[in-house]
């Protein structure tokens, strides 16, 4: 993955909310602004990343593009299945040693938007330091709900700890992802095939994203902002 690439994707990391940056909403006044009292468009506003980031799209665009070519120079283990689902599928990257370790990488957007194929270019740093990679793919809202996209990430790391080695993949797994994926990353650290992680931007705590655009499409329930926020099932160990 070329410079440029690398560093749009911190430039964009960087630039994903976890949990609205409460000091930055404030009113030209200086008074403090808390959640509670904010307006929808201010919180809207305080996840809409295409919005703060206003070249977005053409970073995106250049994802997708590098993706693209990074796939059709390695075609050879894409859309391997791992589930029923249409999206339930893994792009698999192989190193040349099955042993070394694989580096297993979600995608982001919100849930609701992107897909593995946007993100295969993310693979080439891994692989070009003799790691294999992994990209799995999982429904998106509203076809799943939350709950329903967590277990099929999970079972995707099943499989993969059952198939990877008739795949050229036995070495420890890394799990990683960005934003919708840093959050499943938080949450998937506990899988007994992990050996470690990187939640990059994730989404760390599920309460206000109810209050936001978000979840039309999301309908989190009370249940899965307690049980499925990484800082809540944190503080409860």
């Amino acid at each position: 993955m070329g410079f440029v690439h690398r560093r749009a994707f911190m430039a964009a990391s960087a630039a994903s909310v976890v949990i609205p940056n409460l000091a930055q909403a404030q009113t030209s006044t200086g008074s403090n602004v808390t959640w509670g009292t904010m307006t929808r468009a201010a919180r809207d506003a305080a996840y809409n990343n295409s919005q703060a980031v206003s070249d977005s799209a053409q970073i995106v665009n250049r994802w997708v593009a590098a993706s693209a070519t990074f796939r059709s120079q390695r075609p050879k283990q894409l859309d391997v299945p791992y589930g029923p689902g249409e999206r339930n599928k893994w792009d698999l990257f192989p190193a040349d040693n099955p042993t070394a370790p694989c580096l297993v990488f979600t995608h982001g957007g919100y849930w609701q938007m992107r897909s593995r194929e946007d993100f295969s270019c993310f693979a080439e740093g891994v692989l070009a330091r003799g790691w294999s990679a992994a990209l799995p793919g999982y429904t998106l809202a509203p076809a799943a709900t939350l709950t329903q996209i967590v277990s099929e990430v999970r079972s995707a790391l099943d499989w993969l700890a059952a198939q990877g080695n008739a795949h050229g993949i036995t070495g420890p797994v890394i799990i990683s992802g960005w934003s919708a994926g840093g959050h499943l990353t938080a949450l998937l650290l506990d899988h007994p095939s992990v050996r470690g992680g990187l939640a990059i931007s994730g989404i760390y705590e599920l309460g206000p994203i109810r209050d936001t655009y978000l979840n039309k499409r999301l309908k989190l329930t009370d249940e899965e902002v307690s049980i499925l926020s990484p800082t809540s099932v944190a503080g409860g160990q």
